[in-house]
């Protein structure tokens, strides 16, 4: 049916007196791929969000670019939510540790991808300041070493 042929083409020089049959045709068949994709996308969309962008915009690529661009992922904020879900993770002493320590290096991976770089030294300590009063001596056993522990060496202590 050709639905997304004004999505994968860009739109036909307009008519003239000299147009062939050919040209007409395929301006036809993509001005009507134009109003149908514009009408099933605004129809697929919540009113909420169609309400931010202008009636005016009459192709259904301009409208898709419209809605990208008004709900951009902004890196920054994604950054300060994993960072701060990260220093305010506190393991309750429910579930499996492993699977805790594991949580907090996914965010850890995360945020090297946002290129906030975090070394697995500052991780191992987070999750140190994470851990309960349960495990204190454990801590303390930890800051008395002059060996680091890799994250492996203290999922397996812990």
């Amino acid at each position: 049916m050709d639905l997304d042929l004004a999505l994968r083409i860009d739109q036909p020089a307009p008519l003239t007196d000299v147009s062939t049959a050919d040209q007409r045709q395929m301006f036809e068949k993509w001005e009507r791929s134009n109003r149908l994709s514009l009408m099933i996308i605004k129809k697929n969309i919540p009113e909420i969000f169609r309400g931010t962008i202008s009636d005016d915009i009459t192709k259904a690529e301009e409208f898709l670019i419209k809605i990208e661009k008004r709900f951009t992922k902004s890196d920054k904020a994604e950054m300060s939510t994993f960072l701060k879900s990260l220093i305010t993770m506190r393991y309750l002493g429910k579930g499996n540790i492993r699977e805790y320590i594991l949580n907090m290096s996914n965010f850890t991976s995360k945020l090297r991808a946002l290129k906030l770089d975090l070394s697995d030294d500052m991780l191992v300590l987070l999750v140190l300041l994470s851990l309960p009063a349960q495990y204190d001596q454990f801590k303390v056993s930890y800051n008395c070493q002059k060996e680091k522990l890799t994250l492996n060496e203290l999922i397996s202590h812990c």
